[in-house]
C-alpha cells in the first residue's frame, strides 16, 4: 500500500511539473525556449513517448539536409537515400538556387555603390564650390606658391572602374529519358515480335506472304508452336506466352534507358552544381571587394564634407588678409600668423586634391594608393583639427 501511495504521488507531482509548464509556456528568449525543450524532453522519456519525438526529430534533420547540403559528403550521404532521378532534380534545384543568390547579392552590391558614387561625385563637386576652388584662387592671389610645387593639367579622373565580369553560369535543365526509353523499348519490342514469329515460320515450314494478312489457319499454327516451348498446344497460351516475351524485352530497353539516363544526368547535375559553386564563389569574392569600395567610399564623403567646412573657414581668413595685409607691392610682407594660415590651407587642398586624382579601384579591386591617400587626407585634417581647438 505505501509502495502505491508513494507511486500516486510521485505521478500527482509529474502532473502539476506539466500543468505549470505548460501554464508558463511563453518564450521570451532562445535560452527559455532551450530549457522549455529540455523539460519537455524528460517529460517524454518518463511517459514513454521518447520514440516518436525521436522520430519527429530525424525526419526534420532529414529535410533540412536535403535543402541545405553545403558540402559534397553531405550531398553524397544524402543522395544514398534517393533515386538518381530524384537526386538529379534536387541537384539542379541547389545548382540554380546558388546561382540566383549570388547574382541577386551581386546586382544588390551595384546598385548600393552606383548610390554611393553618384553620392561621392556631389560630395566632390560641394567640397569645389563650398571653398576649395576659391581658396586655391585666394592664395594664387596672395602670392603664396611653393617652389616645389609643379602645376599639372588636370586630368579627367575615373573614380571607379568596374572589373570584367564574371561569364553567367546557365543552369539547364535535364530530361529523364522515359520517352526516348519508350520509343526505344518499341523498336525493340517489335523487333523481338517479328523474329520470334520469323522463327516459328521457319519451324513450321510456313512462308509469310507479307503483302496479306495472315489467315487465322496460320496464326494459330505460329501460336501453338509457341505453346508447345512449354509443353501445350493451344494458341491462346502461345499467344500469351509470345505478350509476355514482347512486353519482358520491351520492358528491359525501357529500364536500361532510363538507368543509364539517370547516370549521365546524376553526373552532369554534380558538374552543374560544381559550376554553380565556382560562379557563386567568383560573385562572392567581387561582392566583398565592391563592399570594401562601399565603405571606402562612404569614408571618403564624411571626410570630403569636412574638408568643405574647414577650407570654408579658410577661405575667410585668406579673404580677410588679402583686405587687410595685401599691398600694392609685388612681394608684400605677411604677418607671421596669416602666413601659417596661407601655408594650412596649401597643404589642405594639396592634400585632398591627390586623393581626388587618384582612382578608388585597380581592376575592379580597391586601389592601396587610393587608400594611402584617404589616410593622409584624415590624418591633415585632425592636425587642422587640432591646432584650431
Amino acid at each position: 500500500m505505501s509502495e502505491q501511495k508513494d507511486q500516486n504521488e510521485t505521478v500527482e507531482t509529474e502532473i502539476e511539473k506539466q500543468e505549470e509548464s505548460t501554464v508558463t509556456e511563453q518564450p521570451e528568449t532562445v535560452e527559455e525556449n532551450m530549457e522549455e525543450t529540455e523539460e519537455s524532453e524528460e517529460t517524454a522519456e518518463k511517459t514513454g513517448s521518447e520514440t516518436e519525438s525521436e522520430s519527429e526529430e530525424n525526419s526534420e534533420s532529414e529535410e533540412v539536409t536535403e535543402v541545405n547540403a553545403e558540402t559534397e559528403g553531405e550531398i553524397d550521404e544524402h543522395l544514398g537515400n534517393l533515386s538518381k532521378q530524384d537526386a538529379t532534380v534536387l541537384l539542379i534545384k541547389k545548382a540554380k538556387h546558388i546561382v540566383h543568390d549570388a547574382e541577386t547579392q551581386m546586382e544588390a552590391c551595384k546598385l548600393l555603390l552606383s548610390d554611393d558614387l553618384k553620392e561621392f561625385e556631389d560630395a566632390k563637386a560641394s567640397l569645389k564650390k563650398g571653398g576649395m576652388d576659391e581658396s586655391e584662387a585666394l592664395l594664387e592671389a596672395l602670392g603664396y606658391v611653393k617652389d616645389d610645387e609643379e602645376q599639372e593639367p588636370e586630368a579627367e579622373i575615373i573614380v571607379f572602374e568596374a572589373k570584367e565580369e564574371v561569364p553567367p553560369v546557365y543552369i539547364r535543365d535535364v530530361s529523364s529519358g522515359k520517352f526516348t526509353g519508350f520509343l526505344l523499348a518499341l523498336i525493340f519490342g517489335l523487333a523481338t515480335l517479328l523474329g520470334l514469329v520469323y522463327v516459328a515460320t521457319e519451324k513450321l515450314g510456313i512462308t509469310l506472304d507479307l503483302s496479306k494478312v495472315p489467315t487465322a489457319e496460320t496464326r494459330n499454327s505460329v501460336l501453338s508452336w509457341f505453346s508447345s516451348l512449354v509443353g501445350m498446344h493451344d494458341p491462346m497460351v502461345g499467344g500469351a506466352l509470345l505478350a509476355v516475351v514482347v512486353l519482358l524485352v520491351m520492358w528491359i530497353v525501357y529500364a536500361i534507358r532510363v538507368s543509364i539516363r539517370a547516370s549521365s544526368n546524376l553526373e552532369f547535375a554534380k558538374d552543374q552544381l560544381k559550376r554553380a559553386e565556382e560562379y557563386a564563389s567568383l560573385k562572392g569574392t567581387c561582392k566583398d571587394e565592391m563592399d570594401k569600395i562601399d565603405a571606402h567610399i562612404k569614408d571618403a564623403i564624411e571626410t570630403m564634407k569636412t574638408y568643405e567646412v574647414i577650407l570654408h573657414e579658410q577661405k575667410g581668413k585668406l579673404k580677410r588678409i588679402q583686405h587687410i595685409e595685401q599691398s600694392g607691392e609685388e612681394t608684400p610682407e605677411y604677418h607671421e600668423k596669416s602666413l601659417k594660415e596661407m601655408e594650412d590651407t596649401h597643404d589642405l587642398i594639396k592634400t585632398i586634391k591627390d586623393f581626388l586624382n587618384t582612382p578608388m579601384s585597380e581592376e575592379g579591386k580597391l586601389s592601396g594608393k587610393s587608400t594611402l591617400f584617404l589616410y593622409r587626407a584624415k590624418n591633415r585634417l585632425e592636425k587642422m583639427i587640432d591646432r584650431l581647438y
